[in-house]
């Protein structure tokens, strides 16, 4: 595996790839990564001829009063999971070398942004798409993985794809959880050990949610109550949001039917944490 730092060695190792006729997987990260990263790379591996890891802290979907500055990096770490996992070319660029001087082009997209972490996060996914636009124009996959746990940022990734025309699959991938139920994510490290056991209490609340849905409830208020009753027995748990969305357009409904998210927003202490479920009802 290589690890290089410019658009231009990237660029030029994937030409040489595509005159190959090698299909190519494109993992884009945030670093610090994990084993829920670490299924995307090994889903790129097994079904493209070359994959590729990005591991960049996106300056441009952070907030002025977000984490960027504390977000956890590791390179080393994270070249040995990487390699570990089958890539070929790990990109980790500077922020300058993503964002020249003056930068003044930005690409958004609205509806699937509204609700959930777009109205708490108004900078957030307007971030996601300008960077991953870049990354797409760098790398130009076949394919590229994402995974489940955030499925907002999913459901965006596919609408602009598809609106501006880009000739990539985008494959969403299953949420990895540790052994307790949590979500695997890099801000789990900001968790105290208190804080990391009362961060369970989100899985546990999706878990009751999703029991009364298979049980036959079909009032979206009526799951909303019980996942919101489950997580305020647990006295670190704030919650942010408690929604249930359809998984396309990720707009409010109110009866469960068809493919419905189900997704929560918690902070534990500090630390604000997501989860979700996807269910499909179509009694």
């Amino acid at each position: 595996m290589k690890v290089v730092h410019t658009i231009k060695e990237v660029r030029e190792i994937v030409k040489e790839w595509k005159k190959e006729g090698l299909s190519i997987g494109f993992v884009p990260t945030m670093g610090y990564l994990h084993e829920g990263h670490k299924s995307l790379i090994l889903k790129s591996v097994s079904q493209n001829d070359r994959t590729v890891v990005s591991d960049f802290v996106n300056p441009t979907q952070f907030g002025p009063t977000e984490d960027l500055a504390r977000y956890p990096r590791d390179l080393e770490r994270d070249s040995k999971l990487v390699e570990s996992a089958g890539a070929d070319l790990l990109f980790n660029p500077e922020p300058s070398e993503m964002y020249p001087p003056h930068t003044t082009t930005t690409v958004n997209t609205t509806e699937v942004t509204e609700h959930l972490c777009g109205a708490r996060r108004p900078v957030h996914f307007g971030g996601v798409c300008q960077v991953l636009t870049k990354l797409f124009n760098i790398v130009t996959p076949n394919r590229a993985y994402f995974g489940q746990k955030d499925a907002q940022q999913l459901a965006v990734v596919k609408r602009f794809v598809r609106d501006l025309n880009f000739d990539i699959e985008i494959i969403g991938c299953p949420i990895i959880r540790e052994d307790d139920g949590l979500a695997k994510s890099s801000r789990n490290t900001y968790l105290s050990p208190e804080e990391r056991k009362a961060a369970v209490i989100l899985s546990k609340s999706l878990k009751a949610g999703k029991a009364l849905i298979e049980a036959g409830e079909r009032s979206s208020k009526k799951v909303i109550d019980e996942i919101t009753k489950v997580l305020n027995t647990e006295p670190l748990a704030r919650i942010d949001y408690v929604s249930v969305v359809d998984n396309v357009n990720i707009q409010p409904i109110d009866t469960i039917k068809g493919e419905v998210l189900v997704a929560i927003a918690v902070y534990i202490g500090t630390t604000r944490e997501i989860d979700n479920f996807i269910i499909e009802v179509n009694d």
